[in-house]
C-alpha cells in the first residue's frame, strides 16, 4: 500500500491524503467514504479489489488524516475528487462512493464521461426529513475526551450499525481519533460541515456509464421507493439489495459487497489511458 498526501492549485493550500493499492497499470478505481467518516472505512474492502484494479481511497477535507481548514465552502468535497483525478493523472476511473461520498460519486459521473463505472452504495434517497435530520445532527455534535481509551470506547458508526463486529469497530475507532493541543482527543472529522448547505442535486439523466445501486434492506436512508426513483433516472442501472443490512452495508456485510462490486466493474473495465492516448485526445479537443 501508498500513502499520497498532495495540494493543488485549484485546493488553495488545502492537502489531502489518500491510500493507493494494486497495481497501477490496472483500471483505476476511487473510493470516497461517506460524511464523518475517512478512508479506513473501506478497510474490508480495498484490500480484495486491488487484487484486480487500481484502488485509491480518499480522505475528504476535514475528515481522516487530510487537512481540517477553517474555512467552508460549499462544492469542496467535489473540488477534492476532481483535484485527486487531476494528482492521478487520469480520468478513465470507476467510482464507489458510500452515502454522502456516493453523492459525489454521482454528480462527478455526470459532469465527467469518461468514467467508466459507477457504484453507489446507501446514496440517501427517499428518507424521511426527520431521519436525515436526526443523523445530521448527531454527526454535527463535537464531543473530546480525557484519554484516548475513552474516545475508542465511545466510538459509534452513525446511524446505529449493530451487524458491525467489535473487531471492526475498534479499528475504525483506532483510525479516527487525534490529539488537541490541549491533550483532549477527537473524532478525525469536523462537525462543522453537517451544518453548511448542501451542494446543487446531481444530475441522475446525464450519467451514461454502467451503474451500480447497492442498500441494505433495513436501511431507512436509502428506502425501496428512494432506489426504484434513482434506478428510473439512470440509464444503465441496476439495484442489489442485501438483506440484514442497514445503512452501513459495507462494513456489515463486506463480503457480499465486494463480490457485487467485483463483478460490475470487471464487465465494464478500462484500464487507463496511456501518456500517447492522451495526447491524442487533447490534441482532439483543440484540434
Amino acid at each position: 500500500m501508498e500513502t499520497l498526501r498532495f495540494t493543488r492549485p485549484e485546493l488553495e493550500g488545502v492537502h489531502l491524503h489518500a491510500e493507493l493499492r494494486g497495481d497501477p497499470r490496472s483500471p483505476c478505481v476511487v473510493m470516497l467514504h461517506g460524511g464523518g467518516a475517512n478512508l479506513h472505512w473501506w478497510d474490508e474492502i480495498a484490500p480484495s479489489l486491488s487484487e484486480r484494479f487500481r484502488v485509491v481511497c480518499l480522505d475528504f477535507r476535514g475528515h481522516g488524516d487530510s487537512d481540517h481548514p477553517d474555512e467552508l465552502v460549499i462544492g469542496a468535497f467535489h473540488r477534492d475528487l476532481e483535484a485527486l483525478v487531476a494528482e492521478l493523472g487520469t480520468d478513465d476511473i470507476a467510482l464507489v462512493g458510500h452515502s454522502m461520498g456516493g453523492h459525489i460519486a454521482l454528480d462527478h459521473a455526470a459532469r465527467h464521461p469518461r468514467v467508466w463505472g459507477l457504484v453507489a452504495i446507501e446514496v440517501s434517497f427517499g428518507a424521511a426529513h426527520r431521519e436525515r435530520r436526526r443523523t445530521r445532527l448527531a454527526l454535527s455534535l463535537r464531543r473530546s475526551y480525557a484519554t484516548r481509551d475513552e474516545a475508542i470506547a465511545r466510538y459509534r458508526l452513525m446511524p446505529s450499525t449493530p451487524g458491525v463486529s467489535e473487531r471492526v469497530r475498534e479499528e475504525l475507532a483506532e483510525h479516527s481519533i487525534r490529539e488537541l493541543p490541549d491533550g483532549r482527543f477527537v473524532y478525525k472529522f469536523d462537525p462543522r460541515w453537517f451544518g453548511l448547505a448542501p451542494s446543487p442535486h446531481e444530475r441522475l439523466e446525464d450519467i451514461r456509464c454502467p451503474s451500480l445501486l447497492i442498500r441494505g434492506d433495513h436501511s431507512t436512508l436509502l428506502t425501496r421507493e428512494g432506489a426504484e426513483s434513482v434506478l428510473a433516472k439512470l440509464p444503465s442501472a441496476r439495484l442489489i439489495e442485501v438483506s440484514g443490512a442497514g445503512h452501513n452495508v459495507h462494513l456489515e456485510r463486506p463480503i457480499e459487497v465486494i463480490v457485487a462490486i467485483t463483478e460490475h466493474l470487471s464487465a465494464h473495465a478500462r484500464p487507463p489511458a496511456t501518456a500517447e492516448e492522451i495526447a491524442a485526445q487533447s490534441e482532439e479537443r483543440t484540434g
